[in-house]
């Protein structure tokens, strides 16, 4: 089986509760007070939905489907107008190998080093868009 059918099957088993998104928030949050304060006035339960359908438009991306809504999500995250800091990348990325950890019971070092091989070509191409 190669790394992006793992990691299908890994958020399939993590995203089937809501508690996965409440989890990865409340990890990305305590990991800058900046990201943090983004969240301030944000409605969570929207943002969960939000984070739902881009973990999976990453991994769909890396299954070979286009990267044109990757590109739209850079677009949106860009300065211009979310302002997603590049640097903020990395610390979305270990709070979701943190929430992973924590939610896949079928969880290994070597299926976290698949989940950031495969969603990193997709996080650069959002990150590249600032």
């Amino acid at each position: 089986m190669n790394n992006t059918d793992l990691v299908f099957q890994s958020y399939g088993r993590c995203c089937s509760r809501e508690e996965f998104f409440i989890d990865f928030y409340d990890h990305f949050m305590s990991s800058s007070d900046a990201i943090k304060n983004r969240f301030l006035n944000t409605d969570m339960a929207a943002q969960r939905h939000l984070l739902r359908h881009g973990i999976l438009q990453l991994i769909l991306t890396a299954r070979g489907m286009s990267d044109r809504k990757l590109k739209a999500l850079g677009e949106s995250h860009n300065r211009s107008n979310l302002d997603i800091k590049p640097e903020w990348y990395s610390l979305w990325l270990g709070a979701l190998m943190k929430t992973v950890r924590s939610h896949d019971p079928e969880y290994t070092k070597d299926l976290e080093n698949a989940w950031k091989e495969v969603l990193t070509p997709g996080i650069d191409v959002i990150r590249g868009a600032y």
